[in-house]
């Protein structure tokens, strides 16, 4: 999809049928006829026009045949069967004399503002565009940053309550949200970094303020993107301590049962072959009642140890809640 924007005389952007002279060209994954037509009438190589159309295409600046393209990566939103994730696509921005370019598989939540009025730019100042774009940009990541610690949040007190594969499976979502957003960052730093050192930025005074301010929200973007990173990484580490751990005490729980449930087991095999059983003839329950006397009290007493095991002492828990009421009354009294 191809769409031609001019710059109005109030400064707010509208929309062209056609190509003009100092326009703006959005092209959102374009067809290979969309980037001829838009290579034969802009004067930018085809090759620029596809070079952000690979999802895997590195943040990078280049300039060639009077055309500078600035490659710069970008967040997006994705949806999952196990919630929202975040990742990155890379988007060009491209400019000669004759206009501006730009090129993205999906659409752009920077360039939606661009459209629709939020964001002032100027389709006749190319560097400015690139400026502000990259700006934005940066503030976006932020915004995203603080929509994945948010998450991260809500998941821990989900994980507080219940111990999920699905909650377990989100943090490792967002986990690998973090490592994408900091790659694409430090990329984007680099391709920053080139575009300062363009004669039209280093001319310009409001375009150095510009730059700066590009410079300083990526920087705090990377930083704080290392540290919701870090956070995460103590975070799953914790997390698994504690599944190690409530894995454990299940085991050594379910031992200690198999092993008492093994004495009646035990009893019933020493004497099953060897005892007569009533119900035989000529055999009275009286002659064996002493047997299942044995067996039903040690049935009795396994389970019953097996409970307190399980459960705890009931006794020594009414204790502890006894002393706890207590020490709460004396600190009250005093």
């Amino acid at each position: 999809m191809v769409k031609y924007f001019f710059s109005a005389a109030d400064g707010k952007l509208e929309m062209s049928d056609k190509f003009i002279k100092n326009c703006w060209v959005d092209m959102i994954d374009p067809t290979d006829d969309e980037c001829e037509d838009v290579a034969a009438i802009s004067g930018v190589p085809e090759d620029m026009l596809k070079a952000a159309l690979d999802e895997q295409e590195r943040a990078r600046s280049e300039f060639d045949e009077g055309c500078s393209m600035f490659v710069v990566d970008c967040p997006i939103l994705e949806e999952g069967t196990n919630g929202d994730s975040y990742t990155t696509l890379p988007l060009s921005i491209i400019y000669n004399t004759n206009c501006i370019v730009t090129v993205s598989l999906k659409g752009n939540t920077v360039l939606k503002e661009f459209i629709t009025g939020r964001e002032r730019i100027f389709c006749n100042q190319p560097v400015h565009f690139a400026l502000t774009f990259m700006l934005n940009n940066a503030k976006r990541f932020l915004y995203c940053l603080k929509q994945i610690d948010r998450k991260n949040h809500r998941i821990q007190s989900e994980m507080g309550r219940t111990m999920k594969n699905t909650e377990i499976i989100q943090l490792l979502d967002l986990q690998n949200s973090l490592v994408y957003f900091s790659t694409s960052l430090t990329s984007n730093e680099r391709v920053h970094l080139k575009l300062s050192k363009v004669e039209a930025v280093k001319n310009h005074e409001d375009y150095e303020d510009l730059y700066d301010d590009v410079s300083i929200e990526n920087k705090q973007a990377i930083e704080t993107c290392n540290i919701y990173k870090n956070i995460l990484s103590v975070t799953m580490d914790a997390y698994g301590s504690v599944i190690s751990n409530n894995s454990n005490d299940s085991m050594r729980k379910l031992t200690i049962i198999t092993v008492l449930l093994a004495v009646p087991t035990m009893i019933a095999g020493f004497w099953g072959m060897n005892m007569p059983v009533p119900g035989e003839t000529g055999v009275s329950f009286f002659e064996t009642g002493w047997f299942w006397l044995v067996v039903f009290g040690t049935v009795l007493l396994t389970a019953a140890i097996a409970l307190v095991i399980v459960k705890g002492n009931p006794f020594k828990r009414a204790n502890k809640t006894k002393r706890r009421r207590r020490k709460d009354r004396r600190d009250k009294n005093k």
